[in-house]
């Protein structure tokens, strides 16, 4: 696999051999250099940033991760959340900022990925939000696309995945 869809991945919150140790899980890989460059051409057309979705989602519970992905040639804005011992994938309009759907997770790797973000989460003394927020300050073109959490030694991180131009690269934000 190449660095470059390896970026890719990331920026779709894929696990990523090196660079974090969780995924959100299946149905959202990208897979090649034709995804990566879809994503990057809808990108463009996203009125709300992730930033905004993750606020708007605490509606539905804690945020736990957050990630622009291209879905069948559309461009969809999807936040984990955990509530009440409970897990939910809260689908976030990407051009008006409402929530447009909120299905939980009950099962398989969605499952696994979710607890193991919410583990990371229950440890953090930084919101997703906060993290990503720091990452616009990376540039003025920049556009995070990702934000993923996980236990590093022990420590609460996000790995960030982020759109420089036409350049996706991943960054590793403490969270504590």
């Amino acid at each position: 696999m190449t660095r470059r869809k390896l970026l890719l991945t990331s920026a779709a919150g894929l696990v990523i051999i090196g660079l974090t140790t969780l995924s959100v899980g299946p149905g959202h890989a990208a897979g090649d250099d034709e995804d990566e460059g879809v994503l990057i051409r809808l990108l463009g057309s996203a009125k709300v940033s992730l930033q905004q979705a993750l606020v708007t989602s605490e509606r539905e519970g804690l945020p736990i991760s957050g990630k622009f992905e291209a879905e069948d040639g559309k461009l969809q804005l999807s936040i984990y959340t955990a509530k009440d011992g409970k897990f939910f994938e809260v689908i976030v309009d990407h051009m008006t900022g409402e929530i447009s759907k909120v299905e939980p997770i009950t099962e398989g790797d969605d499952l696994e990925h979710a607890e193991a973000q919410k583990a990371a989460m229950d440890r953090a003394k930084v919101t997703l939000a906060a993290a990503v927020a720091k990452a616009k300050g990376y540039g003025a073109r920049i556009i995070v696309v990702s934000a993923v959490p996980a236990l590093k030694n022990g420590q609460p991180t996000a790995s960030l995945g982020f759109l420089d131009g036409e350049k996706l690269s991943v960054v590793t934000e403490p969270l504590d």
